[in-house]
């Protein structure tokens, strides 16, 4: 998760009321930002004795709200009418104005039934009463950034806007839906559709325009039905791309939406180049949002049917970052990623934290922070002492579900990755770029009751002679002698070559040499990534 120029349009989400108990008066959810409703006080002996006539008063209530109901302007086949996406309906507590639970919250009970006086309801407490008074949504110029274009807090033009873009999605359905619902229609038809409005400030040709593009964005990976086998996306398997940078899903944050880790200081873009490209890295990212990121909200969705935020905290982790790290070749892969999120996903991004962050970028952000918008702006914080980011996260997340190596008790996203991606026998992974001018050689132990297998990827087309022999014992067994390896063509959108070195697996106990013969020229350095797996047998 990347932050893009979309992100400039964004807002920062607010927590989630939990959902309401067995014993808490339930109400149509018309505000997902509301406050838990109270419970209701039990009925009085008194209440039970008048139980006929408040019937009968119940009835004329009833008669009149109908009356009320049927001259609101209601959006076809939707509950979420215009007054409602302003919030006019809504009280400070979440509920509709003149209901039974909202006269419950209020305290007005069955004992406070006036039959002579068509229920008319009396007044225990004023600040009671104040509590479910039905107000206006507040001015645009007033209203809390992070509640902007949130159903239930809309201005009239955007309801307006929404209900118009709601009619042209149900009119049009096929691509153009899929486009707008990207996670499904799990997520819900307000909070989908309102998603897309915030994106483009609620203007009806902007928005008509991008899904319009997203469209077309998509199409091809839409007819790959969005690359559901990754291995075969990225062009090797995902343990080796993740070892190269890690990122990982762990967790969910106070308010529901699923926590991203993302190791940028750990990217190793010299290895990234030898094991794939950059159009099978964006195959890839398809992957992740429509199969991975979706399956974890539908999830959470089935779990808690109020969570509605289909959105992702991220914490992006700058530890070791170099300016090294942050040339051409990065820069490229987070450009294409970025114009996917933005174009395709947008409002996605519900909270970033950038942590551990070194000076160079810290001075940076501090001009760039001046370049966007106060929503935007709020969305990001950057912090570099772990003290202060550890106590944020806890703020955010419960200790559960923050990884261990981020302050909490969950499993350390290290452990979590390998769990998701490793895959058969495999134990442990080790990756290192060999720069080999002349000759060049790394060393690796195994114990009893391992095997390992050896790969090497490659765009070096003067290529390399590898030997793999005993490291401890000059004549002891030598495995494989003289394998070349080299590759064809020099187009960096073509597939790497990938050879696998060991036909059989070595097993342990046993200490490998592993040595390089350049085919190349003694002034040129050539470059490969070699892959040990161990397994356990």
């Amino acid at each position: 998760m990347t932050i893009t120029e979309e992100d400039a349009k964004t807002a920062v989400s607010v927590e989630d009321p939990p959902p309401p108990s067995s014993a808490t008066t339930q109400v149509e959810d018309v505000n997902t930002d509301a406050d838990t409703i109270k419970e209701a006080p039990a009925p009085t002996p008194e209440s039970k004795s008048k139980s006929a006539t408040f019937s009968t008063s119940t009835e004329s209530t009833t008669a009149s709200t109908e009356s009320t109901t049927s001259t609101t302007t209601t959006c076809p086949n939707s509950n979420w009418s215009k007054d409602k996406l302003m919030g006019k309906s809504v009280s400070f507590k979440g509920l509709s104005a003149g209901s039974s639970a909202a006269d419950s919250a209020a305290g007005i009970t069955d004992t406070d039934t006036d039959t002579n006086n068509n229920s008319q309801k009396k007044r225990l407490s004023l600040s009671k009463r104040r509590s479910a008074t039905t107000m206006p949504a507040p001015k645009d110029e007033e209203i809390d950034p992070a509640l902007w274009g949130r159903p239930g807090h809309l201005s009239e033009s955007d309801a307006d806007t929404y209900l118009k873009f709601k009619e042209v999605v149900d009119m049009r359905g096929g691509d153009f839906k899929d486009t707008v619902y990207c996670f499904g229609e799990e997520e819900g038809e307000v909070y989908a559709l309102c998603r897309w409005c915030r994106a483009r400030k609620f203007v009806y040709d902007d928005i008509m325009m991008m899904v319009e593009e997203a469209t077309k964005c998509r199409a091809v990976a839409k007819k790959a039905d969005f690359y559901p086998d990754p291995k075969s996306a990225l062009g090797c398997d995902t343990a080796v791309y993740a070892a190269q940078y890690p990122q990982v899903y762990s967790g969910f944050a106070k308010n529901g939406s699923p926590m991203y880790f993302s190791k940028v200081g750990l990217l190793n873009i010299e290895a990234i180049e030898c094991v794939t490209t950059v159009s099978s890295i964006v195959k890839y990212h398809w992957y992740v949002m429509m199969r991975d990121f979706a399956t974890r909200l539908h999830a959470h969705k089935e779990a808690d049917p109020q969570f509605q935020k289909f959105e992702c905290v991220c914490v992006m982790d700058l530890a070791n970052l170099t300016m090294a790290q942050l040339g051409s070749k990065s820069l490229a892969i987070i450009k294409e990623q970025s114009a996917i999120d933005s174009l395709c996903f947008p409002e996605t991004l519900n909270k970033m934290y950038i942590v551990n962050s070194p000076l160079f970028f810290s001075a940076t952000w501090g001009i760039i922070k001046g370049w966007l918008d106060p929503r935007t702006a709020s969305k990001v914080e950057v912090i570099s002492s772990r003290k202060t980011w550890e106590k944020a996260l806890l703020e955010y997340a419960d200790v559960d579900q923050l990884p261990s190596d981020y302050g909490g008790t969950g499993p350390n996203t290290k452990d979590t990755m390998e769990m998701e991606t490793f895959t058969g026998n495999l134990k442990r992974i080790h990756t290192e770029v060999l720069y080999v001018r002349g000759h060049s050689h790394i060393t690796y132990d195994i114990v009893a009751n391992e095997e390992l297998e050896v790969a090497i990827f490659t765009r070096s087309t003067a290529g390399a002679k590898w030997t793999i022999s005993e490291a401890k014992n000059k004549h002891g067994t030598t495995w494989i002698s003289d394998v070349e390896t080299k590759h064809v063509g020099d187009d960096l959108e073509l597939p790497p070559t990938h050879v696998k070195l060991t036909q059989a697996n070595i097993k342990g106990p046993a200490s490998i040499k592993l040595n390089a013969k350049s085919l190349g020229s003694r002034w040129s350095s050539e470059k490969f990534l070699v892959v040990i797996n161990v397994f356990n047998p």
